[in-house]
């Protein structure tokens, strides 16, 4: 690939989409493109496995450390051939974060919630229903610390948000039963009376306001974008006059922040400028919001706003830090699932489709991130997009969208 001046990304050197059908009948990607990322999919398993050996052994979140290469193989359980084999991986990953809970971080991507949400589903799918009963128990159990500790982040990678993404994770997979809708408002609502609290506190025009370390961020992993994505995934009629009285103002109010490229600041006043093109950072985590929105209000203008965050992803969006999900290629890649899934436009599942080629070419040079075989930074997270890509309208961002 050819660099640009701005030294994070390639150039996109891709033509623009010429009509081709990229599809088999029952919705798979055709058997001439899927060959080649299923032969992918084998290979990087196996550099994964010879990997993960050299990882930090206390390394062990959905980030970063096991939990996330358990997640990992709980989707090629769903995503391939219903193979218990998978399941039986995804159990051998998720012991050790199990064993190591830290007892006070309570997200699903950095905290106890995410193995404890994984062990309660696949210890169910496995059969064995006391293990799964012990973890759900465990992770009910930090709604307390969730709800009455003023010193946790609302965020989604750290704070209330992530912990409410892992009950919705645990009842997605185990049904509506297996969580109590009590639960489930009561995170929801300390989620919503903290950014009442901050936007009234400091004056703000929007009813809600977060920050973390003191600074109001913007994107998915720490800021606006991604707690107002999560709060959306919550479906509940009697919840709704939270959505369209708080949450949907301050998405407009989100609106007003954009750059005129299409791009999304980092954080308010953010010195970075137009700069990031990160699913943490910048358009490809904001441009799932903006799909959640046009999903339920309806209005043009956040379908708008979606198209030109994907134009700009495919703009500068090869990121050379690496391939991962969290600042790397396979993250922005799934902006385009998104909208393929959203408008049947085939053009975007090319884009997504031409972002995997430069992943799997063997002499794409990128920066080796701090956990290479990690879930949101390395192997494992372009070996879950990849397996989402032979299925583009099952697609889900990986401890973000709900399985």
């Amino acid at each position: 690939m050819e660099s640009v001046h701005d030294d994070r990304c390639f150039s996109n050197t891709f033509q623009e989409y010429n009509g081709e059908h990229m599809l088999r009948e029952d919705g798979r990607l055709k058997d001439s493109l899927s060959k080649k990322i299923e032969a992918e999919i084998e290979r990087l398993l196996e550099r994964l496995y010879r990997g993960l050996g050299d990882e930090d052994e206390d390394s062990v979140s959905v980030y970063t450390g096991m939990g996330g290469v358990a997640l990992l193989h709980l989707h090629l359980y769903s995503t391939l051939k219903q193979d218990f084999g998978q399941l039986e991986c995804a159990l051998d990953c998720i012991r050790q974060p199990l064993r190591k809970l830290k007892g006070h971080r309570i997200s699903f991507l950095c905290g106890d919630a995410g193995p404890l949400a994984l062990g309660a589903v696949i210890y169910n799918k496995l059969g064995n229903r006391a293990a799964s009963e012990d973890c759900l128990k465990r992770l009910i159990g930090l709604q307390n610390a969730v709800c009455t500790d003023p010193s946790l982040p609302d965020e989604l990678l750290y704070g209330r948000a992530g912990y409410l993404y892992a009950l919705l994770f645990v009842r997605t997979h185990l049904g509506n039963d297996s969580i109590n809708t009590d639960v489930i408002h009561r995170v929801y609502k300390c989620i919503i009376d903290s950014g009442i609290s901050m936007s009234q506190q400091e004056r703000w025009q929007h009813p809600l306001m977060y920050a973390w370390h003191e600074k109001h961020y913007l994107g998915a992993a720490h800021g606006l974008a991604g707690i107002f994505y999560v709060l959306m995934l919550v479906q509940d009629e009697s919840l709704k006059k939270h959505v369209e009285d708080l949450i949907r103002p301050s998405i407009e109010y989100m609106l007003t922040l954009r750059f005129p490229s299409g791009n999304c600041p980092s954080s308010i006043g953010s010195s970075t400028g137009d700069k990031l093109v990160h699913w943490c950072h910048g358009a490809p985590g904001w441009i799932h919001m903006f799909i959640s929105a046009y999903k339920l209000f309806g209005e043009d203008r956040y379908l708008q706003a979606a198209k030109a965050c994907a134009d700009v992803i495919w703009s500068r969006g090869l990121l050379k830090k690496g391939f991962g999900l969290c600042h790397g290629i396979s993250g922005n890649a799934y902006a385009f699932l998104a909208m393929y899934k959203l408008t049947d436009d085939q053009a975007y599942l090319y884009k997504a489709y031409k972002f995997a080629t430069v992943m799997m070419e063997r002499n794409v040079r990128v920066r080796v991130p701090d956990h290479p075989y990690s879930l949101f930074e390395g192997l494992a997270g372009t070996i879950y997009f990849l397996a989402d890509l032979l299925h583009p309208k099952n697609a889900k961002f990986p401890a973000f969208d709900l399985p």
